[in-house]
C-alpha cells in the first residue's frame, strides 16, 4: 500500500496535538510514504511558530531525517497545473490543492491520503482517494 502523508499529518510527529498518536500510527502501519516537497516548507513554518527556539534546530532535524523515508513528489509544471484546474474545480486551498496535485501525480490504484485538515480530506474523497485521520 502507498500512502500520501500532507503536512497536517507529519506536523503531528512533532507537535503533541490533538491526534498526534493516531497520526504516528498511520504513519507507521505503512512502508511506502510519499509526499510534496513542499511538505518541508509547510511544516518547517509551523515548527518555527509552534516550537520553543531551544527545541526548534533538533525538531528540524528530525523533520530531514523523516523526509528521507518518503518518497517525495516535485511540484514541477504539471503538478502546479492539475492544481491549478482542483483549485477551480473544487474551491481548496492552493497549497491543499498542490498536495492534492501530487498524490494524483503518483497514479497509484488505492492510493491512501492521510490529514487531519477536514477540508483538505472532504476534497481528496471527491478526488477518489481513501482518506485516514480527518
Amino acid at each position: 500500500m502507498t500512502t500520501y502523508v500532507d503536512s497536517s499529518a507529519l506536523l503531528k510527529r512533532y507537535v503533541d496535538e490533538a491526534d498526534s498518536t493516531l497520526a504516528d500510527q498511520l504513519l507507521a502501519a505503512d512502508p511506502v510514504l510519499v509526499t510534496s516537497w513542499i511538505t518541508l516548507v509547510e511544516v518547517r513554518r509551523n515548527l518555527a511558530r509552534l516550537i520553543d527556539a531551544a527545541d526548534l534546530h533538533t525538531m528540524r532535524r528530525q523533520l530531514e531525517r523523516d523526509l528521507d523515508g518518503f518518497a517525495l513528489v516535485c511540484v514541477d509544471a504539471v503538478v502546479c497545473q492539475a492544481a491549478a484546474e482542483i483549485g477551480e474545480h473544487l474551491g481548496v486551498r492552493t497549497l491543499d490543492a498542490l498536495h492534492l496535485a501530487s498524490a494524483q501525480r503518483l497514479l497509484v490504484p488505492g492510493l491512501t491520503f492521510v490529514t487531519f485538515d477536514l477540508r483538505q480530506a472532504q476534497a481528496a474523497r471527491s478526488l477518489g482517494f481513501t482518506v485516514l485521520g480527518a
